[in-house]
């Protein structure tokens, strides 16, 4: 069963498998509001994402398992209207496979690593039309 996003608008969920990046995205959206959903590799994000359906993912390249390209191909046929941001510090080295994905219609964001809090609550409040504030 799927569960739709709740009422406020702000489930977050952030494939990575690095725990510090996680729990950079929680830190930085605590008190925004937001329900925030961590997973460290992308069948655990893909789990996730169809069990209960989240209003915005953050997505790493460069995960064990499936990788970032696999992981949003998978999570586009589930669903293509959310808004996907991959986050990486190793884009210059996947251009050409983020072109190619870009080119078959697999819309995303790349956003590079390290993110600031702000930079975070930046981009969740642009993205869900709500506004974020300041610890």
């Amino acid at each position: 069963m799927i569960t739709p996003p709740s009422n406020s608008g702000r489930n977050i969920l952030v494939i990575d498998d690095d725990e510090g990046v996680r729990d950079a995205f929680e830190l930085a959206l605590d008190g925004q509001d937001c329900e925030v959903e961590t997973a460290e590799e992308g069948e655990a994000g893909l789990r996730k994402f169809a069990t209960h359906r989240p209003d915005m993912v953050f997505l790493d390249l460069r995960m064990p398992g499936i990788d970032g390209f696999e992981t949003l191909r998978r999570l586009r046929r589930m669903d293509d209207t959310i808004p996907v941001f991959i986050v990486t510090a190793y884009h210059p080295e996947y251009l050409d496979a983020l072109e190619t994905l870009s080119a078959s219609s697999l819309s995303f964001e790349l956003i590079s690593k390290p993110m600031s809090a702000d930079h975070i609550r930046s981009v969740v409040g642009r993205t869900l039309g709500t506004s974020t504030k300041s610890p």
